[in-house]
């Protein structure tokens, strides 16, 4: 694969512009800080790299906020306990995240006296760290010069060099011409210049092209070709799954509840007892009572699958034993610690 030197963009102008326009981010240093000589905090990269996988950074932030308010050092994470942990998470999705980020938190911790690795060979091995964050670590914590790629780096490669490939099966190609252009001072500032530039200029839908820096190096804007790139292979229809969720209070105001199986979807996480989730419904009550039905299922979307969710609400009394699951006190059960969909159920029943 040949680059067209001609055509390559000036790395520099890039972080001209950044200097300039950076987003303002609670995890990020702004450039003129780290000119001043402040450095990032490993700790604070590492965390919203991991809530930033697949998730927006508005989505984040009061995430992160509440996660360094809560545990302001990776000693003080590592030390949490789990139920607190996947509370503190619940809403955030992607709930194997959480589980890999207390693995990763301990494991820093525990055998590496609470530093993270600076050399990519040494992050992709922990909990949680594919080649994406492992890059972005090493690049925006340390400045070493790891190309960093995700989905804007490959929407700005595609309409820079004008790429036709449709993703995935593009990302070698795009991950290769992004590597060309990665300098090797200023790499933490630059890795997070390409990812503003295609958030804010080199929009998926409609490119702001007339106040991007590299513009003069678009051969997609020339060909007029960039609001159709990058292109992608087009998705499935998602499957249906339909279960039955139960609402059950005990008549001194306790809740049922029951922690998903740690290797399951949504898994050790606090949750209101439910059935399987599967190609119809299956009623498997907790406890034995006079069950009534909300009229309207809950309906939730998954990465890989849409949920129909019914919900069942009953009364148990003081010496009732559930099947499964634990009752809670309100004082002791709060609903903002459940997952989404759970919320979704709490709220059809209380609202």
């Amino acid at each position: 694969m040949q680059l067209s030197i001609k055509n390559k963009p000036d790395p520099n102008k890039l972080l001209d512009w950044y200097d300039y326009n950076a987003r303002e981010m609670p995890w990020r240093i702004t450039p003129k800080k780290r000119l001043s000589g402040i450095r990032p905090n490993p700790y604070h990269v590492w965390l919203s790299e991991i809530m930033l996988q697949q998730t927006t950074v508005t989505s984040v932030k009061p995430y992160f906020k509440k996660f360094t308010t809560k545990w302001p050092t990776i000693f003080d994470l590592a030390n949490a306990k789990d139920e607190e942990v996947m509370g503190a998470w619940a809403g955030l999705g992607y709930y194997a995240r959480a589980r890999n980020l207390l693995k990763c938190a301990r494991l820093i911790a525990k055998e590496k006296s609470g530093q993270f690795p600076q050399a990519f060979e040494a992050l992709i091995k922990l909990p949680g760290i594919g080649p994406y964050t492992a890059s972005a670590i090493s690049s925006i914590a340390y400045d070493i010069p790891e190309t960093v790629v995700d989905g804007n780096v490959e929407r700005v490669m595609s309409r820079i060099f004008n790429v036709h490939t449709e993703l995935p099966k593009a990302k070698k190609e795009l991950s290769f011409l992004a590597k060309q252009l990665t300098p090797k001072l200023r790499s933490g500032d630059y890795a997070q210049a390409i990812m503003d530039l295609g958030a804010t200029v080199c929009k998926p839908k409609i490119p702001s092209c007339d106040v991007c820096p590299w513009m003069k190096h678009c051969v997609s804007r020339k060909a007029g070709t960039s609001r159709y790139l990058p292109r992608k292979v087009k998705k499935a229809k998602k499957p249906t799954r339909f279960g039955i969720a139960y609402f059950v209070e005990r008549v001194d105001g306790a809740i049922l509840t029951e922690i998903r199986q740690s290797n399951g979807l949504l898994g050790g996480m606090l949750s209101l007892p439910s059935s399987v989730w599967g190609d119809n419904y299956q009623d498997d009550p907790p406890i034995t009572g006079d069950w009534k039905t909300k009229n309207n299922p809950i309906t939730h979307t998954f990465t890989h699958f849409d949920l129909q969710l019914k919900v069942m609400h009953a009364t148990a009394k003081l010496d009732e034993t559930p099947k499964r699951g634990k009752f809670l006190a309100l004082d002791e059960f709060d609903p903002n610690n459940l997952p989404t969909v759970m919320k979704k159920v709490w709220e059809a029943i209380k609202y």
